[in-house]
């Protein structure tokens, strides 16, 4: 339950079916440090089954629990920084932050991501001021600089 770039804690989440083409995986998994995404598998997190991880333990890999009608609880993002919304909008900012390593390469996901948490009632930029980025994959405030400049 580490991320495989940095061996930090990562959330584990289930990506909703509007957001999936924007994800790595339909599970997927945010570094508690670095900020990347990557498929839940590939931390070794299990985002669907119970809410834990691999070894039933929700320490490490918070998740969102599954109810007795199949449907998940929202993910707890507070471990990777309070600034995190929940629900969707937590879902579709953690993806985000995924994308944000590569601009060029993600700027379609990453104007999609942001059209989807404001829909859903986050303020992205004041987010994005609030973050504790300081050890992220990329840098957040040549980012801040990009993402107003797309918008």
């Amino acid at each position: 339950m580490s991320c495989p770039h940095c061996n930090a804690a990562v959330v584990a989440f289930s990506v909703p079916p509007p957001l999936r083409e924007h994800a790595p995986a339909t599970e997927s998994a945010i570094c508690t440090r670095c900020l990347r995404t990557e498929p839940a598998v590939e931390a070794g997190a299990d985002a669907a089954v119970d809410g834990a991880g691999a070894d039933g333990a929700a320490a490490g890999a918070a998740t969102g629990s599954q109810g007795t009608d199949g449907s998940t609880s929202p993910p707890d993002f507070s471990t990777v920084d309070p600034a995190f919304p929940s629900g969707e909008a937590g879902v579709a900012l953690a993806l985000l932050c995924g994308c944000l390593e590569s601009f060029a390469l993600n700027r379609a996901s990453i104007e999609a991501l942001i059209d989807h948490a404001e829909r859903e009632g986050a303020d992205v930029f004041a987010f994005l001021n609030r973050l504790d980025a300081s050890e992220a994959a990329f840098d957040l405030d040549r980012r801040r600089a990009a993402l107003l400049d797309l918008l």
